[in-house]
C-alpha cells in the first residue's frame, strides 16, 4: 500500500471531510487550517477571516485504490469553485476554494483540470480556485474532527440554493437533476456503455452504480438492477398523472430517474437513470 496526502479547501470543512470519508481509497481525513500567517491558530482566530488561513481537509489515500485526479474531480463537484472567498452563506477568506499541492503531479493535475472545466462551459463564471504549495497544516480542535459523524448528521456541504446549482450544473443537468426533468430516450451518452467501472452522481460525485449492475435495455435510458448500498433514496412520484418511484442521490438530493419492478435479473428491479445525471469512471 502506497500512501499520499492531498490538502483541499472548499468552504466549511465539516461537510468536505464527510464527503471524502466516503470516497473509495481514502484511509484517513483530518480537518485543519493552512495558508495563514500566525502559529498554532485557533478556530476563533481563523473565523475572523483576518489570519489568511483556510478551513481545509488533509486527505490520506491509498494510491492502489484511488488517485489525486479522482479526488480532485470530486473536490470540484462538491463546491462552487467560481465564487471568491465564499461558499453559500459562508463568507470570508477562510472559506476560499484552494488546492494545496504536495508535489508537481498534484499541481499539474489541478491546473489541467481547471483549464478543462473552464473550457467545458460547465460553469457560468471562471474558476477562482487557488493552486498553491502546501505549507504548515495545523490540525483543528478535536471537536471539529469527524464533526458531522459525531453529531449524527448528513452532509451540510451540498445544501445549495437554486442559483448556486445553476452556476455549477449545465442547463440540461439543472433541468433533469434539480427540476426533475427527463432527457429524451436514446440520446444519453451512457445508454450503450458497458465498460468496467463505477457510475457517479454528476452533481456531487457520489458513487451510485457499479458497471456489473448495468444491463442492456430497450427503454432508451441506462438501466441498472442494483444501486450501491446507501447511495440513493426512493420517493413516491405522483407527477404526470402516474404513480412512480423516484430515485434521488442520497448525498445531494439530485433527481436521477425512476425505479420499476420489471427488471430481468433476480433483483427484479430496473433503475431507469438519466445519462446526464451520471459520470462514468472507468476502472
Amino acid at each position: 500500500m502506497t500512501i499520499q496526502t492531498l490538502i483541499l479547501a472548499a468552504g466549511c470543512f465539516w461537510g468536505v471531510e464527510q464527503t471524502f470519508q466516503m470516497e473509495t481509497g481514502v484511509v484517513n481525513t483530518e480537518v485543519g487550517y493552512i495558508g495563514g500567517t500566525i502559529k498554532n491558530p485557533t478556530y476563533e482566530e481563523v473565523s475572523t477571516g483576518e489570519t489568511g488561513y483556510a478551513e481545509a481537509v488533509k486527505i490520506t489515500y491509498d494510491t492502489d485504490k484511488t488517485n489525486a485526479e479522482r479526488l480532485l474531480r470530486t473536490f470540484f463537484k462538491i463546491h462552487n469553485p467560481t465564487t471568491l472567498n465564499r461558499q453559500g452563506p459562508d463568507i470570508g477568506t477562510q472559506y476560499r476554494s484552494a488546492v494545496f499541492y504536495q508535489n508537481k503531479e498534484q499541481k499539474e493535475l489541478a491546473e489541467n483540470l481547471i483549464t478543462e472545466l473552464n473550457e467545458s462551459g460547465r460553469y457560468q463564471n471562471p474558476i477562482v480556485t487557488e493552486v498553491v504549495p502546501a505549507g504548515i497544516f495545523y490540525p483543528a480542535e478535536e471537536y471539529h474532527q469527524n464533526y458531522l459523524l459525531k453529531q449524527g448528521k448528513k452532509s451540510c456541504h451540498l445544501n445549495r440554493s437554486n442559483k448556486e446549482w445553476k452556476e455549477t450544473l449545465s442547463p440540461e443537468q439543472y433541468y433533469v437533476m434539480r427540476q426533475r426533468g427527463t432527457e429524451r430516450p436514446f440520446t444519453g451518452k451512457y445508454v450503450y456503455t458497458f465498460d468496467d467501472g463505477i457510475y457517479r452522481c454528476a452533481a456531487c460525485s457520489n458513487p451510485l452504480f457499479k458497471s456489473r449492475s448495468k444491463f442492456a435495455s430497450s427503454c432508451g435510458w441506462p438501466s441498472f438492477d442494483k444501486a450501491i448500498d446507501g447511495s440513493v433514496q426512493i420517493y413516491k412520484d405522483f407527477s404526470h398523472f402516474m404513480i412512480r418511484n423516484e430515485v434521488v442521490c442520497s448525498r445531494c438530493g439530485a433527481h436521477l430517474g425512476h425505479i420499476f419492478p420489471d427488471g430481468p435479473t433476480k433483483t427484479g428491479d430496473r433503475y431507469c437513470i438519466n445519462s446526464v445525471s451520471l459520470d462514468f469512471e472507468e476502472k
